[in-house]
């Protein structure tokens, strides 16, 4: 008898359930939506070997990845009041926790535009989620190198681990792409462009640099394709899929919003040798000061300035859908600027080169 997959893989690494989609041969190679063939000529133009970024770049503890100016910890009165070992200890390890997100978000993407170059009926949008694939394998890669050279990878936040499991279960292949393409990215494009702003570390601003390119066109993936197909169906399946996108959304809301302490940060703590009781205490006295988690000026909210503008230009904000936002507390930004401005990526490669060149 053949061994059960489940049982073979280690339980504590692997997460295994199954999902049921069509499987969409295509054998008109026309583009149902013309604008694909742009974006799969960016997509093959803009490839990039994770190779060439330099691995070697020494990494100073004692020189904060996310530099102090743009970090709430160092500002925290009872951060100042820990040992030299234990904020370079916390900086490396809560930078590795935050990068693990990414690191486990990519995989989810990996796992969702496979997903997509499967079920997807356009050809064309095959060629491109194929391209978004090898994207997410890249991604994948150097998020996981680079979180080794600095610590240690941390355990998956559990509202992130929903959001991405609920879109893959769907078995509706524009619910995983609006999942994906629109929520999932939005949120890793917004926090990639902060991390780019927040960091003076040469190897992790390639890295990042490199991957919020690839990750404009994602995003513009689900609007090129997504926009045009929606407004042309029946309002009974819009409905269905602006439900989806609120149910979607409001994991990423709770998840953010709960007071419940992230076990992988909790671990960070652990290895910093910071007792969680204290840390708490001081987080509470850096609140009543007036230092918060706040974005700086110039920093992007993912949500309000990429997710909503993407959701309300696709279609996928109805009178009813709008309305249970608002009844939930989520503002619906309508002003595409941000979003335009984060897919403006058609010159970016001279951009690219002298970036390289710098680091």
């Amino acid at each position: 008898m053949a061994a059960n997959p489940k049982e073979v893989l280690r339980s504590d690494v692997t997460d295994c359930y199954q999902t049921i989609m069509d499987v969409a041969w295509k054998f008109d190679y026309q583009a149902g939506v013309p604008k694909l063939d742009d974006l799969y000529k960016r997509a093959k133009e803009n490839q990039w070997n994770a190779d060439d970024l330099k691995w070697d770049t020494p990494i100073d503890p004692a020189n904060p990845i996310i530099a102090p100016d743009h970090s709430m910890y160092y500002k925290m009165p009872f951060f100042k009041k820990l040992s030299k070992t234990q904020q370079e200890t916390f900086g490396a390890h809560s930078t590795a926790q935050l990068l693990s997100q990414f690191l486990h978000g990519e995989q989810g993407a990996l796992l969702t535009a496979s997903t997509i170059a499967h079920g997807v009926p356009d050809v064309k949008a095959k060629y491109y989620a194929a391209t978004q694939t090898m994207d997410e394998a890249r991604h994948v890669e150097v998020y996981e190198r680079y979180v080794k050279k600095i610590a240690i990878d941390y355990p998956m936040t559990p509202w992130l681990k929903e959001l991405i499991d609920a879109t893959l279960k769907t078995q509706n292949y524009m619910k995983v792409m609006i999942g994906m393409n629109m929520i999932v990215e939005g949120l890793a494009l917004g926090a990639f462009n902060n991390m780019y702003k927040q960091t003076d570390e040469p190897l992790l601003k390639s890295i990042t640099f490199n991957v919020m390119r690839d990750e404009s066109r994602h995003v513009s993936f689900g609007h090129v394709f997504l926009t045009p197909t929606i407004a042309a169906m029946h309002q009974d399946e819009r409905e269905d899929l602006a439900q989806f996108a609120f149910d979607a959304v409001m994991i990423l809301v709770k998840g953010q919003s709960g007071g419940n302490v992230d076990p992988g940060f909790l671990k960070v703590l652990e290895v910093s040798k910071i007792d969680p009781n204290d840390f708490m205490k001081g987080m509470q006295e850096a609140n009543e000061l007036g230092i918060t988690r706040e974005l700086p000026p110039g920093q992007i909210h993912s949500l309000k300035d990429l997710m909503m503008p993407a959701l309300v230009r696709a279609g996928l904000i109805t009178k009813r859908s709008k309305e249970l936002f608002e009844k939930a507390g989520v503002p619906v930004n309508a002003d595409l600027s941000v979003l335009h401005k984060m897919e403006d990526q058609k010159s970016d490669l001279n951009v690219l080169n002298a970036e390289r060149a710098a680091y």
